[in-house]
């Protein structure tokens, strides 16, 4: 296993696999493009969240009381603009109370460098748990900046969740942030085009979402 891996999770479940196939087949349409990487975000929720904290509390049930537990984290959903918002409805349907923060980066078509053009965080949240949410990390730049603003801003427990990577990618964030978990549902081992998208994937998936393309 090459080194920056080992602090990234790979899925390996037939059901992502198959959303995955479906997301970069190019005869996919926009609305079922943007339900299944909802979908596929929130499938990989329940193992990115598995380490959450709980507490007990008392409950009142219909036949007794009894004590049961809680997620008592403050969770911050931060998408990278725009493909990011596709990700968002998946993980709210798992923790429908969690703050939603917005990142936004552009890539410079000559360079490939991201560029910040928002960040807006919630302030009284710094330390609870911060997932990032981007669809494709290609070059990893745009991600590994994006962590960089959200440090900047006082979060310190931020995890990562991409549905397709490259090394390179991957090899980026991790190695310019060793301590964020990176959660990847597919890892396309694949070159990246002129533009810096992987070959392998499903092109530009802001594009996807939204339609405009």
């Amino acid at each position: 296993m090459e080194n920056f891996l080992k602090n990234v999770t790979i899925f390996d479940h037939p059901l992502i696999a198959h959303k995955i196939t479906h997301l970069c087949d190019v005869t996919t349409g926009t609305k079922e493009f943007r339900e299944i990487v909802s979908e596929i975000a929130m499938l990989m929720g329940y193992e990115a969240f598995r380490d959450l904290p709980t507490e007990e509390i008392e409950i009142q049930a219909p036949l007794s009381k009894f004590k049961s537990k809680i997620v008592t984290e403050k969770i911050t959903i931060v998408p990278i603009l725009r493909a990011g918002l596709g990700m968002v409805d998946g993980l709210t349907e798992l923790f429908p109370k969690a703050r939603v923060g917005h990142i936004g980066l552009y890539r410079d078509e000559e360079t490939l460098r991201p560029v910040e053009y928002y960040c807006k965080l919630p302030k009284d949240a710094q330390d609870g748990q911060v997932i990032v949410v981007d669809p494709a990390l290609a070059t990893g730049g745009s991600a590994a900046a994006a962590i960089d603003f959200i440090k900047q801003r006082g979060y310190t427990r931020i995890k990562l969740l991409s549905l397709i990577a490259s090394p390179q990618g991957v090899k980026k964030v991790a190695e310019a942030h060793p301590d964020v978990k990176i959660y990847i549902a597919h890892y396309a081992d694949a070159p990246l085009n002129e533009k810096g998208y992987i070959m392998t994937a499903f092109g530009d998936a802001g594009d996807r979402i939204f339609g405009t393309k």
